[in-house]
């Protein structure tokens, strides 16, 4: 895939080394509660970077053939997309924006974008979603992903496309 475009001004682009500055600066963007929660700043720094490790050893474990890409805006980085693409579904490991771009219906876009995707192929898109972060669920309530299952603390949600 070389870049997936919306008419938003909005791209997909897989990821290249280049980009991991970028990665490692999104996901501590992500952890911000916990550089506020602590005056020990080299522990929360030390923490963090031992998250992003596990997370991203956990995703190369769990989903060996996942792709990641980079959202654009205007060929401006704002997001990450970690996809799953396997013979019979599409899952989406993990979707991350920058705080300036989060709640203004990127995900959304990007979402419906790997929804057509999965269309093309015949294949369900599945994701998991913390039960307590009720925004997503309700977006991807609104995407027209079912709730197939639930472990606690998480859901697991499912669409199918329609032929």
């Amino acid at each position: 895939m070389e870049k997936l475009h919306f008419n938003n001004g909005l791209a997909l682009v897989p990821s290249r080394s280049t980009d991991a500055p970028f990665i490692e600066a999104l996901f501590r963007s992500t952890r911000s509660f916990l550089l506020n929660a602590s005056s020990d700043t080299d522990f929360v720094e030390s923490l963090v970077e031992q998250q992003l490790c596990w997370q991203t050893s956990g995703y190369g474990h769990q989903y060996p053939n996942a792709m990641t890409f980079i959202v654009l805006l205007h060929s401006e980085r704002i997001g990450r997309a970690v996809v799953d693409f396997s013979a019979n579904v599409a899952h989406l490991v993990d979707l991350m924006f920058i705080p300036q771009a989060q709640g203004k219906g990127y995900g959304k876009s990007v979402i419906n974008a790997l929804q057509q995707a999965a269309a093309k192929v015949s294949v369900p898109m599945t994701l998991v979603v913390d039960l307590s972060n009720t925004a997503a669920i309700s977006m991807y309530q609104n995407l027209g992903f079912t709730v197939e299952s639930i472990k606690s603390p998480c859901q697991l949600m499912v669409w199918y496309p329609t032929n």
